[in-house]
């Protein structure tokens, strides 16, 4: 079984897009990469279109089974978090819409998956990505790198399984595109917001 995954890593001004498919056996193949670029003078509510639009467009046309997102977090940076927070929900809204289980993964996380270090350099993290995928050389920019990195992290942490996102929301305990780090992680959160 082959699972194809769109990792994003979520940015206004670059937002990478990358696409792997990854078998039973943790074996990853590229099938898409790149990065959505908007100008940093474009009114706020078209950049995000630009970005919604283009994440659409690769959904419909490669047809993934999941969807993986960098986890926002926080820095001391408030402009570049609130543009990374806003392009993760046009993510999440355009991959709801479509019923695509979507998994959220720290830079930490993602770093340790591909290059088994945790605080890896973008550089690093670029080289494991292209050797993996078995590329001469990481694609460009490290946007769209990461984005892939994200992609083979989801894919090898849930072992090739995704859960549509409609069960999982009816269902989270039955989920079984989830670790228990992530099960943990997700009963944490929703326990935060009341529910």
């Amino acid at each position: 079984m082959t699972l194809r995954v769109l990792g994003i890593d979520p940015g206004l001004t670059r937002c990478g897009i990358g696409i792997v498919d990854v078998t039973t056996t943790r074996k990853a193949k590229l099938v898409y990469v790149g990065v959505i670029r908007t100008p940093a003078d474009m009114a706020l509510e078209q950049r995000l279109l630009l970005i919604g639009t283009g994440i659409a467009e690769v959904l419909d046309e490669h047809n993934p089974h999941a969807v993986a997102l960098e986890r926002v977090f926080a820095q001391h940076n408030l402009s570049t978090v609130m543009g990374t927070a806003q392009a993760s929900g046009v993510a999440l809204h355009t991959a709801a819409a479509r019923g695509l289980a979507v998994g959220l993964h720290t830079p930490s996380e993602v770093k340790a998956a591909v290059t088994g270090y945790g605080s890896a350099d973008k550089a690093q993290v670029g080289a494991m990505v292209a050797r993996i995928l078995g590329l001469v050389e990481a694609p460009k920019p490290a946007d769209a790198a990461d984005a892939l990195a994200i992609a083979i992290t989801h894919a090898w942490r849930t072992g090739g399984v995704a859960a549509p996102a409609k069960v999982a929301a009816l269902a989270p305990q039955a989920s079984t595109a989830l670790t228990p780090a992530q099960r943990a992680w997700r009963a944490a959160e929703q326990s935060a917001r009341g529910r």
